[in-house]
């Protein structure tokens, strides 16, 4: 196991240089932060948590020390006198390659050379902007900023090599190969050898920048391996399971087994004779709404792992279950399903779809339903907190490092500045890290002890405490033409909301839940409404890959496949008859998100052909157990069009030889990290749809482990999974969560295709399929 000592933080003083109206103090997505000198948070990503010697530091491999004379233009960046270039990776490591994807777009325009370049991770900290690694916005959001950033190095390297040569600023160029030239006499200085000028030249303002154009791109667009795949393959990557400090313990929680349940007593005597068992300790239960408070419990304090488990074994804790002791979810399931019946709170509204379905004719309406889903990451949670003081240090596997400041300094009483939180790799996240209970426990159980506690969620904790993908039950109906074409189409949707985490009245979902696949629709369609009703919620809710997506697309898409079998059409030519040419939707987008980023039908047409294209659709006929199934949908800015090839035994056991999919996400970063992430999204969202179920009964989870909460092994997985990127001007997108929504409705429509036999419940388990 590594050994992660503490350390101090040195203080740094730097030059604000606002005065230029350039700087602002703090960066946002579209403001660069710049200093002159010393950057106070590249030294603290370098240097905080720092481990001892002959150990990787948390998260990030081997650092260089930050050299007094070095060059640190930017929040984001810094330059060595030997050239080597740092580069601070804000946003957090799980899979996903942010690691690689953001660094490189700074060295793009730096111009600097990748294999000079050490990628450090940056702890929480609000002057790098946002660090939340959720919804699919980390490219998005800073491929501006991280440009900018990388451009105004390369100019100030520029200036300081002319200054030093006594030429134009117009005769130098940075070259592609770390350094500054001459035109004219082909001089050349390196970046190491400029750093020290470079750092004395005054801040360029943002309109002096010249960005480079994509034809002189040479990492952005390109495909590159990620940072850290050599360290990842040899195992040196710290992870949150792998921290230790010195005078750690170890704490095991029993938490109440229903939500807002209570201890009416505990008996502790046989846990406290286990052998490394210190003490035991209440933790008090939250105050609604949960948030992201620790759900309380009796906590067992131990010198090692295997001792705190033992001892929470041996507690005898007599439970108040509370309110939520009545929820059953095979009962909650028909309130749901009876709720969607029935006229909801409308959402958006095209046209007069009540009229056009008063007017009597042809009228197609199914009902949908997707069960809770819990993360279930490789890694369950996990945190080390030291208190010392009014000072807290937190090592943790986050997806949101200052939300750990946050509820931490929250539930100590003390300011967010005053907890330092170190990032390290992450073992899966799908949303679940970036709820940061668990840190906060290991921080209070910290400040009782007096010394560095670490909280270790068993996988059993991990599925029966999650913060759930929410159930949600759908009902759709349209009205049809003579030539099966949908003249209205009205849908419902019921699920308790994320919300309810955040104000324990909430029942109606968010405005940005409803714009997850549901509050319009691509196809074109003359009268529309898309409602939702009301639902509580009786386990804490969570945001998980895609969100509400996932059961929004595959109602929609299922719903559009059965309307082309009543039409008596070939499905993808009816989802094209659907889609229609192409048009902007107005998609009750932000403004600021709608001018960049219009809603254009033409785009998921275009990624739709594509994959019928390349998966080689219509040249087989389904049938006798074979099929293939198509869905599109657009989510976190990016068009998404799969195929999915299904095979089913007389058993009902399915197959997945192929997955074919096409995706648009407007410029891409790294192409290998697209091709990995939507690679995994085939598979998670396999799993989904084939044997994903949260069940509780009198509030209690029923499922504890793997083996009733599977997730899709080698034999589950699809065979193949082809990607087929388009190449894009338009601005970067989203690609984390985006293939993960048309999985469950292609798989499920390529079922009918191969047997005649519909699923609207998910997931397949529920309906004879294996």
């Amino acid at each position: 196991m590594i050994t992660i000592e503490k350390t101090s933080v040195e203080g740094i003083v730097i030059e604000n240089v606002s005065r230029r109206n350039f700087l602002q103090g703090m960066l946002s997505a579209s403001a660069f932060v710049l200093c002159v000198g010393k950057s106070p948070l590249l030294a603290k990503a370098a240097r905080n948590g720092a481990p001892v010697v002959g150990a990787p530091a948390v998260g990030m491999g081997s650092v260089p020390e930050i050299d007094a004379t070095a060059f640190h233009p930017g929040v984001f960046l810094g330059i060595q006198p030997d050239g080597t270039v740092l580069i601070v990776a804000h946003r957090t490591e799980m899979g996903n390659g942010v690691r690689t994807s953001l660094p490189r777009i700074v060295a793009d325009e730096l111009d600097a050379d990748w294999a000079r370049v050490k990628v450090i991770q940056g702890d929480g900290d609000e002057r790098y902007g946002s660090q939340d690694t959720d919804g699919s916005h980390s490219v998005r959001e800073f491929f501006d900023t991280l440009r900018e950033a990388g451009a105004t190095a390369r100019l100030m390297l520029i200036r300081a090599a002319a200054q030093q040569w006594g030429v134009a600023e117009a005769e130098c160029v940075a070259d592609p190969v770390h350094v500054v030239s001459h035109k004219t006499s082909k001089r050349t200085l390196g970046y190491g050898e400029l750093a020290s000028l470079a750092a004395k030249q005054p801040v360029p303002k943002k309109e002096e920048l010249q960005l480079k154009s994509p034809s002189e791109w040479r990492y952005i667009g390109k495909p590159a391996p990620g940072y850290d795949v050599t360290d990842v393959c040899a195992g040196k990557p710290v992870f949150g399971m792998d921290v230790r400090v010195d005078g750690m313990l170890y704490a095991a929680i029993a938490h109440p087994p229903v939500l807002g349940g209570k201890v009416k007593s505990v008996d502790d005597a046989a846990a406290l004779k286990v052998k490394g068992v210190k003490q035991t300790i209440p933790i008090s239960p939250f105050t609604p709404p949960h948030h992201f408070q620790p759900l309380g419990g009796v906590a067992v304090i131990a010198d090692n792992t295997w001792s705190a488990f033992k001892g929470r074994k041996n507690l005898k804790i007599e439970w108040d279950n509370g309110a939520n002791a009545s929820y059953t979810s095979s009962e909650y399931k028909k309130q749901l399903q009876e709720t969607a019946r029935k006229p909801g709170k409308a959402v958006h509204t095209n046209g007069d779809p009540d009229a056009e379905f008063a007017k009597g004719g042809k009228v197609i309406e199914a009902e949908y339903y997707a069960p809770h889903l819990a993360h279930a990451s490789m890694e369950p949670p996990v945190a080390v907190a030291d208190v010392q003081a009014d000072k807290v240090t937190v090592w943790s596997p986050t997806q949101n490092p200052q939300g750990v400041q946050e509820e931490v300094a929250k539930a100590l009483g003390i300011k967010k500045e005053d907890v330092t939180c170190h990032v390290t790799f992450l073992g899966g996240g799908f949303g679940r890290k970036s709820k940061p209970d668990y840190a906060v426990e290991a921080a209070v159980l910290s400040k009782k002890t007096g010394k560095p506690v670490k909280v270790v969620w068993s996988r059993e904790d991990d599925i029966k405490f999650d913060y759930y993908h929410s159930v949600a039950a759908m009902y759709i109906k349209a009205a049809v033409d003579d030539k099966g074409m949908p003249k209205a189409w009205v849908q419902r949707s019921v699920f308790p909301t994320i919300g309810s985490t955040f104000d324990k009245d909430a029942i109606y979902g968010s405005a940005g839940e409803m714009a997850l696949g549901w509050n319009v629709i691509p196809f074109d369609v003359p009268n529309f409404r898309s409602e939702n009703g009301p639902a509580v919620n009786h386990v804490r809710i969570g945001w998980l890959r895609s969100v509400a997506n996932i059961y929004h697309a595959f109602a929609v898409q299922t719903f559009a496949n059965e309307l082309a079998y009543a039409a008596g059409k070939d499905p993808y030519d009816y989802l094209l008859a659907l889609l229609g040419t192409g048009r902007m939707v107005d998609a009750d987008q932000p403004k600021d998100i709608a001018g960049k980023y219009p809603y254009d039908t033409t785009r998921l047409r275009h990624v739709a052909e594509i994959a019928a294209d390349k998966a080689g659709w219509g040249k087989k006929k389904s049938g006798n157990g074979w099929g293939m199934g198509m869905a599109v949908h657009r989510s976190f800015l990016t068009y998404v069009a799969s195929v999915v090839e299904v095979e089913v035994d007389g058993t009902g056991a399915v197959t997945i030889p192929r997955v074919t999919t096409a995706v648009d996400a407007g410029i891409v970063a790294n192409p290998d990290m697209v091709l990995s992430q939507f690679q995994g999204a085939a598979v998670f969202g396999t799993s989904i749809a084939r044997t994903g179920e949260i069940t509780a009964t009198s509030g209690v989870i029923d499922q504890s482990n793997f083996n009733d909460y599977p997730v899709a092994r080698m034999n589950d997985a699809p065979v193949h999974v082809d990607v087929h990127i388009v190449e894009s001007s338009a601005a970067p997108a989203g690609v984390g969560e985006p293939g993960v929504p048309p999985m469950a409705p292609a798989i499920c429509n390529a079922i009918y295709a191969a047997t005649g036999k519909r699923v609207r419940e998910l997931p397949l388990t529920r309906n004879g399929f294996a």
